[in-house]
């Protein structure tokens, strides 16, 4: 008889072919994890190749998820359970299984050509290299293709159900009930009732073999995790990102205006906002990554929220353009999904190797505020504050995101847009100058320049590519004007300050000597380092950025107040060189460029050892 064990957490990864349906599976069971009340966080990795040679290493395709009764932080590091469809998904995955982890194999596949074309001499299965994990090796694929059998499909048809089939089992494994993903066929599948019932019946068939097959000895259920009262939904953090967009512009009472070219990971960012037409967004798929980002400066011009979205390669063509927008002293969102680089590198991996792009990669001195999101759904929050911030002081704004981020998912509480923050665009509605004209560059308290629409009477105005005379904004190649509004345009950004609220220090006893300081997508691994630190008994304080520039008014006294500061991030200490040069404190740098996560069970290791060694 099958027993029922409760886990407190779990970490499930699919593997396969790109073509074995590995993402869809993942986010179906994502889908029932959340209906259990689980907290999750998921990482799907997938080649950049739109086919790469079937049954390769280049071609495998994996998507990974904890799901847990407490709060999670990031999808995990080693691996409970793997579910390897051929060969080449066993061989690039199997190094991430737990000792004594579940191992799930479709051995249809691994015949002497398959293994010899991924590196395998002897057959893993037969040869006692496995013998660490609990193997469940068996002809999943033709199971399933026996499930269909009677359903008229041609065997390629049929082996496309081997995912669903995946998919029953570990519903069954897992005590989640079918019938989520049955109605989320059902609707895929309305139009072609052939499909529908062939994946329906892969379905149940996989979920009957876990019950029949007398395979496996547990059966685990993992609770509820506490949550906050409130309504959920599961988000992407490019879906989040484009969520926050659209509430920023209907805050501010603007048009949502996003100029973008495809690139990945962004991408869905435009596929997301494409499909709000009916919520006032406007979205335009230009012919490159200079028309993308000049339509959508020329759409806050026009008084709409501009905004375009890219990647890397796609920040240098627009570099240009951005330093036209600090000049012109537009609103301007430029969202920055940053991917593994140099030049086209590693497209569906993740890095933070933007941020001194971000910073200072424009012609002359063109300062703008820099934001960087912390988690899926945390891209919400941070895409409305970059709205906020750019309508209210006029100024373009960079939102640091990463491929990490824009393609995993957590529950996302959605808020009220009666409860978020106010967003005044304040448009000028009559001229400004005792003489009847209207001068676009006078300023208010915060420095922000008067924004106009064009074509009222009264309000014509012009700007351009030229240093701006200040007040009345026509061309002036003066010395002491261009200093001047060099240095204004400097002050405005720092007036932004009063927007950023001070740093928050998670440091639980305040004993700690240690404090590791995390931005963008690093502080999920932090926040999860740190507990399994303070559970082996070492005291250590945590603090992640989302303001970049400008920092936090208080941060130099947070970092001179701690022994030793350590930041990891995903590149080679661009924020570390910063802090350095910034506060003149010796921060250390935690550099990871593998283009994956922080491994949180790694970094606390390390920090554990730092303790012990370093700070005795």
């Amino acid at each position: 008889m099958t027993e029922v064990a409760t886990v407190d957490s779990v970490v499930i990864r699919f593997a396969g072919d790109s073509g074995d349906g590995m993402q869809l599976t993942g986010d179906r069971f994502t889908h029932d994890a959340a209906a259990a009340g689980n907290d999750f966080s998921t990482l799907p990795n997938f080649p950049a190749e739109i086919r790469a040679p079937v049954g390769t290493l280049a071609g495998v395709s994996s998507f990974q998820l904890q799901f847990a009764a407490h709060h999670v932080h990031t999808p995990g590091d080693q691996v409970d359970v793997l579910v390897a469809m051929n060969p080449a998904a066993l061989k690039a995955n199997i190094a991430d299984l737990r000792s004594g982890g579940v191992l799930i194999v479709d051995n249809a596949d691994f015949t002497a050509r398959n293994l010899a074309k991924v590196g395998y001499a002897e057959d893993p299965l037969n040869d006692g290299s496995l013998g660490d994990f609990q193997v469940h090796a068996f002809d999943l694929s033709a199971l399933a293709v026996g499930a269909v059998s009677d359903l008229g499909l041609n065997r390629r048809e049929a082996l496309r159900t081997k995912n669903m089939f995946a998919l029953g089992l570990l519903d069954w494994l897992y005590t989640r009930p079918e019938a989520i993903t049955l109605s989320f066929l059902e609707r895929k599948f309305a139009d072609h009732p052939a499909l529908l019932a062939a994946n329906a019946a892969a379905l149940k068939a996989g979920y009957a073999f876990g019950e029949t097959s007398e395979l496996f000895h547990h059966r685990y259920v993992v609770p509820p995790a506490p949550i906050t009262a409130g309504t959920y939904r599961r988000v992407s953090g490019n879906l989040a990102l484009a969520y926050g967009l659209l509430a920023g512009a209907a805050k501010a009472g603007l048009q949502l205006f996003l100029g973008a070219y495809p690139i990945t990971p962004a991408s869905d960012v435009l596929h997301h906002l494409a499909r709000l037409k009916s919520s006032g967004v406007l979205t335009f798929q230009a012919e490159d990554e200079i028309a993308a980002v000049g339509a959508a400066l020329g759409a806050s011009f026009a008084g709409q929220l501009g905004v375009t979205a890219t990647s890397g390669p796609g920040m240098a063509l627009k570099a240009e353009t951005i330093g036209l927008a600090v000049m012109l002293e537009l609103p301007l969102i430029i969202c920055d999904i940053q991917r593994a680089g140099p030049s086209t590198g590693m497209p569906t991996k993740t890095e933070q190797g933007d941020l001194n792009q971000a910073l200072f990669g424009r012609p002359g001195e063109a300062p703008l505020p820099v934001i960087a999101a912390q988690s899926p759904a945390d891209c919400f929050a941070a895409a409305y504050e970059a709205a906020r911030i750019a309508v209210e002081f006029r100024t373009p704004v960079i939102l640091l995101s990463d491929g990490f981020l824009a393609n995993s998912s957590e529950p996302w509480q959605v808020p009220q847009l009666s409860e978020l923050p106010e967003i005044r665009p304040d448009f000028a509605t009559e001229p400004n100058r005792p003489d009847g004209r209207y001068w676009p560059y006078l300023r208010d308290e915060r420095l922000a320049r008067s924004w106009a629409i064009p074509g009222p009477p009264g309000l014509e105005h012009r700007v351009g590519g030229l240093e701006k005379a200040d007040g009345s904004g026509g061309i002036s190649y003066d010395p002491a004007n261009h200093e001047a509004m060099v240095r204004l345009r400097q002050a405005k950004l720092e007036r932004v300050i009063e927007l950023v609220p001070d740093l928050q220090v998670d440091d639980p006893d305040g004993t700690a000597e240690l404090l590791v300081l995390g931005w963008g997508s690093s502080y999920g691994p932090i926040q999860a380092a740190a507990r399994k630190v303070r559970e082996a008994g070492h005291s250590v304080a945590i603090a992640g950025l989302r303001h970049l520039n400008p920092l936090p008014g208080n941060l130099g006294e947070v970092l001179r107040g701690y022994r030793k500061v350590i930041v990891p991030e995903l590149n080679l200490g661009q924020l570390t060189m910063l802090l350095r040069a910034r506060y003149l404190v010796d921060v250390t740098s935690y550099s990871k460029v593998a283009g994956l996560p922080l491994s949180q069970a790694e970094l606390a290791a390390d920090l554990i050892s730092i303790i012990k060694e370093d700070l005795r």
